[in-house]
């Protein structure tokens, strides 16, 4: 046993060498052509169809979806969990680059604007709207990106049961720093796409292994099995969880219309025949991540016959020792290639929130407070700031602040809330007002506000957090019906502010 655990030890270690060079060779090789701001943020708008798919595919699934999500679904659900990564790649990708990636590219190189706020400011005339955006993204998106490191516990102390956890964060926290600070979003985009091949090759090794166990007995071994254990893991549309899986599914897809690190990969895209090119290989990239991920985690019933200690988050860990458990050579790499699977997902997302945020500052707030903040300056400070907000990601990831914790599950729908409707239909529909986009960011943002303080005086803060998927869809719909309503009846934008933001689609 102790040899066993050696090798799998010795050949995870090898993994995370050759990982970690890889990371280091393109963040160097980034750093070269990182010369400007424009370049720094959006690799000088010059990004093609692969390395763009990967990038929003990548930011898109993070390390909780492989463990917390995928095991909670799985273990709750069953089969019914796979309609979320069904959603993910249908809605979430495919949709929101016919709907947002041809416009969001063209507006934002007509009004020259390289971040969600800038784009308020120039779509609507509005230099309020733009400072309350980047206080949004900074307030909501930084505690945030602690979250990304959580599902990398359960799995590594698998592997290392006597090395703390924060060994692997602070990996994760290191080589992001690195590539990031070096290169901007061109480092982020060539690793992105490096993380993304290995996200496919593990999540394939991952359902091939597990379906192929004798627990499992294959596709039509799984469904009797579960139909055995409870018809409901079987049912097509969660039985019971039904409305839950409906919340989870709205949530996951459309919240990312409205995220600043998901839109902003459309500003970056070189061409409109790379964005066709992009919208199919990012849709395959995400069925691929997500159904795979959800049909592991519906099988978990069938491995383990009670919820681990541990949690919803020990599931999927439990079910690869389980499947993996001869310690032979092939599945020695497999579950090295399964961390770094979830290393690559945790920094890839990590890398498009910390770019994120700290263009809230750079870019949207502190040339307003210090006038000569500009040029090398500029790009000086954007680099201390990704270093710092890694840094600050790892300080909460490891401390666990109470009220980081709290933030954090609410973070997804607040900021989705409040930006999906003053973004969406500014991209559409020129007679949204600058009143209207205000209005629809503001009832967003407070929906899930008053949803949360009513919840918590009505019963408590656990399960107003439990309600967070349910405030941040009710939010979004709140921002979407708003704007219309109030540009109706509020004063219109001048022609020349709309004439600018349509120079390149008329």
């Amino acid at each position: 046993m102790a040899d066993s655990t050696l090798q799998v030890q010795v050949v995870t270690i090898i993994a995370l060498i050759l990982f970690s060079l890889a990371m280091v060779y393109l963040g160097i090789s980034a750093s070269k052509k990182t010369k400007t701001m424009d370049s720094f943020l959006l690799g000088n708008r010059n990004i093609g169809a692969w390395m763009s798919a990967f990038a929003y595919g990548t930011t898109y699934f993070s390390a909780v979806i492989f463990i917390g999500y995928a095991g909670k679904q799985g273990w709750d659900i069953g089969l019914g969990g796979i309609w979320i990564g069904i959603g993910n790649a249908v809605l979430g990708c495919f949709l929101a680059w016919k709907v947002l990636a041809r416009r969001s590219r063209s507006m934002t190189r007509a009004m020259n604007t390289k971040t969600m706020p800038e784009f308020f400011e120039a779509r609507y005339n509005d230099k309020p709207m733009k400072f309350f955006s980047a206080v949004v993204i900074f307030v909501f998106l930084v505690p945030y990106s602690s979250a990304v490191y959580k599902g990398l516990g359960s799995l590594f102390n698998t592997i290392f049961p006597n090395v703390s956890v924060n060994v692997c964060m602070l990996i994760v926290a290191c080589l992001t720093a690195f590539f990031l600070v070096l290169g901007g979003y061109l480092a982020s985009v060539y690793t992105d796409f490096v993380q993304g091949l290995i996200m496919i090759f593990g999540v394939v090794s991952m359902v091939l292994i597990v379906v192929l166990q004798p627990q499992v007995g294959g596709l039509g071994g799984a469904i009797s099995k579960l139909r055995a254990i409870d018809p409901s893991l079987i049912s097509p549309y969660g039985g019971k969880y039904l409305t839950f899986l409906c919340t989870n599914i709205l949530l996951t897809s459309f919240g990312t219309w409205g995220l600043p690190q998901m839109v902003s990969k459309f500003y970056a895209v070189k061409d409109e025949g790379s964005i066709k090119r992009a919208t199919v290989i990012s849709t395959v990239f995400a069925a691929f991540i997500g159904v795979g991920a959800y049909f592991v985690g519906s099988l978990s019933r069938l491995y383990l016959s009670e919820l681990p200690q541990g949690g919803y988050d020990a599931v999927i860990p439990q079910v690869l020792l389980a499947a993996l458990g001869d310690a032979n050579l092939f599945s020695t790499i497999v579950l090295a290639l399964i961390l770094i699977l979830l290393l690559s997902a945790s920094m890839s997302t990590l890398s498009a929130i910390v770019l994120t945020s700290s263009s809230a500052i750079s870019v949207d707030l502190m040339p307003h407070i210090v006038k000569s903040w500009q040029g090398k300056k500029q790009m000086a400070g954007m680099r201390i700031l990704c270093l710092l907000f890694v840094a600050l990601s790892f300080v909460f990831a490891t401390m666990q602040i109470a009220i980081i914790v709290s933030i954090m599950s609410f973070s997804w729908g607040i900021v989705s809330g409040s930006f999906i409707g003053p973004y969406l239909w500014g991209l559409y529909w020129k007679k949204t007002t600058k009143l209207g986009a205000r209005a629809g960011m503001l009832g967003g943002f407070f929906t899930v506000i008053v949803c949360t303080i009513v919840g918590t005086a009505t019963s408590s803060f656990a399960a107003a957090s439990a309600n967070a998927p349910i405030f941040g869809v009710s939010a979004m719909a709140v921002s979407l019906v708003i704007v219309p309503i109030a540009s109706l009846i509020t004063p219109k934008l001048p022609e020349k502010t709309i004439a600018a933001a349509w120079k390149e689609l008329n």
